[in-house]
């Protein structure tokens, strides 16, 4: 199929309506006078419809070539898109990269990251794997992920600071604990606690991986943060929850618990590339935007 028109005719029209004259659009696209005007004059030929009319010293679209204009935007800007992304592709750009984030870590750091690399990144996919516990070295030593977001670094792989999570201790406002001004951990240790699960692979061979107080006489084990807020909403017993979820999610329900001792603690989070040398540019780059935005 053989289109009348081409895609410089439909710039120099646009670029006319931006500039609001022929003079001043010649001069932005570096072309003489009498070329635009023959190109847009050559334009109506083959639409057969006029595009431009003269109101003093400026040249204003017709209703039609508005109409025509604002539909050719969407194509130039395609055009656009295709060109950045074949620039992307022949540079080496990954069409996917995969980002290991543990669930300790507050997600709006990762998305906040993401809507800056995707800007300039059009060609690239992101996959993202929530892990915890096991799960969370398992990414990385499989190299299973391109970027990993993981707790204590890790033997043989480097790591830069990237946040701090801070783990409070809750329970629902209709917990008997919820009017208490201070709570001991024996006190805890009669109350239902709500933990989550290791989603390593280590976890079905039996090997799971703990991680802090654990003396509850009856647990409730859920797979993430998600269930464990439902639960202690529901009143099923005390969790440590972080900070973050608490203050996003928590309308009055839920109670921070004074535990003597014990009132909160903090895991540092950490950046690392489980692929080192062999990690691709995408990567490096979604790496880079998380790096600009790390809290010490």
């Amino acid at each position: 199929m053989r289109f009348r028109t081409t895609l410089e005719q439909w710039v120099t029209l646009r670029e006319i309506d931006r500039a609001g004259s022929i003079q001043a659009a010649a001069l932005s696209l570096n072309k003489s006078h009498t070329t635009v005007i023959y190109g847009i004059r050559k334009l109506e030929q083959q639409l057969g419809i006029e595009l431009l009319e003269v109101k003093g010293r400026k040249a204003v679209l017709t209703l039609g070539g508005r109409d025509l204009l604002r539909r050719a935007n969407t194509m130039l800007d395609q055009v656009k898109e295709l060109e950045l992304l074949s620039g992307q592709l022949s540079a080496g750009m990954e069409q996917e990269i995969t980002v290991a984030m543990d669930h300790l870590c507050d997600p709006s750091l990762l998305y906040d990251a993401m809507s800056r690399f995707i800007t300039n990144n059009s060609a690239t996919s992101v996959q993202v794997i929530e892990t915890s516990l096991s799960k969370t070295e398992e990414v990385v030593k499989q190299e299973v992920a391109d970027i990993a977001i993981i707790t204590l670094p890790i033997t043989n792989y480097p790591a830069e600071a990237f946040s701090v999570t801070t783990m409070l201790p809750v329970v629902s406002k209709s917990h008997p604990l919820a009017t208490s001004v201070k709570v001991s951990l024996s006190e805890l240790a009669n109350v239902t606690q709500i933990v989550i699960r290791d989603l390593g692979e280590s976890a079905l061979r039996k090997t799971k991986q703990d991680v802090g107080w654990l003396k509850g006489q009856q647990r409730i084990t859920v797979d993430n943060f998600d269930h464990a807020f439902k639960a202690v909403e529901s009143g099923v017993g005390f969790c440590r929850l972080p900070r973050h979820i608490i203050e996003s999610r928590n309308q009055g329900q839920l109670v921070v618990l004074n535990v003597t001792l014990s009132d909160q603690y903090q895991v540092p989070l950490h950046l690392t590339l489980p692929k080192g040398v062999q990690t691709g540019p995408a990567a490096l780059a979604m790496y880079e935007a998380l790096r600009q935005l790390r809290k010490a």
